[in-house]
């Protein structure tokens, strides 16, 4: 199986703190990531340097065979790299519909050359949004929606990017019990349909159902990369988790 992600040695540093030092690891198409590690670990500035909000100063980032390192956040979305953010950021003015039809427009059509038609893409809106079960939604406002939903639409509109590999950022965070299943359902459905997954996640038990594999960050450094069961019976996960 091919490797769709390559991070190689990659380092990002703030005012001479290594926030990611030296990491390494990769993600074979069609798999399911659980990165986790303490607050202050460097996950955030790692995927930030994934994505292209932020430029990792060593190292490289390969995506679908293609080096990343320079390109923007933009061009490595369209290039089907696409990420969901622990605090829904929607366009407050823009309908759910509108806000999943810019991705639709901005990102698909830039990719495709046969641009999808209007018809086409308020079709694919609406099926994006039924997805996640906000269809009935589709002309309200983002500030109509409960919690659980403004994280469905956050993922909506990183799945209308049509992405080879999604990473989730904290998707469940301060979510219920249930709910936490129902963000679980709809990140192995869209794995089902060929996404690769990458998944941020203080919730263990989520991290446990729905990874395939674990890395493990502490101080900007992977100490552990492995089988689920196998990495939180290491025994430097469990002093980076619950002390010596």
């Amino acid at each position: 199986m091919a490797a769709v992600l390559e991070v190689r040695d990659v380092t990002k540093s703030f005012g001479g703190i290594r926030a990611v030092d030296g990491v390494s690891f990769s993600v074979q198409e069609g798999e399911i990531l659980g990165l986790i590690g303490p607050n202050g670990s460097g996950k955030s500035t790692l995927v930030n340097c994934i994505c292209g909000t932020l430029q990792n100063e060593t190292g490289s980032v390969r995506f679908a065979d293609e080096a990343l390192d320079g390109l923007t956040a933009h061009q490595r979305t369209r290039r089907g790299l696409a990420r969901s953010f622990q605090l829904p950021r929607p366009f407050a003015s823009l309908s759910l519909a509108e806000n999943v039809r810019i991705p639709l427009l901005y990102t698909v059509n830039a990719r495709d050359s046969s641009a999808l038609a209007s018809a086409a893409i308020d079709a694919r809106c609406l099926e994006v949004l039924g997805q996640v079960g906000l269809a009935g939604k589709a002309e309200r406002l983002p500030r109509d929606l409960t919690q659980i939903e403004m994280r469905k639409l956050e993922l909506a509109r990183a799945m209308a990017a049509e992405p080879k590999l999604l990473i989730s950022d904290e998707a469940m965070a301060g979510l219920s019990h249930a709910e936490v299943d129902e963000i679980i359902a709809l990140l192995i459905r869209l794995n089902e349909q060929g996404v690769t997954v990458i998944m941020i996640e203080h919730i263990m038990r989520a991290v446990m159902e729905f990874s395939q594999r674990i890395a493990v960050l502490v101080a900007g450094r992977k100490i552990a990369d492995g089988d689920p069961k196998d990495v939180v019976r290491d025994p430097e996960v469990v002093r980076a988790y619950l002390g010596e």
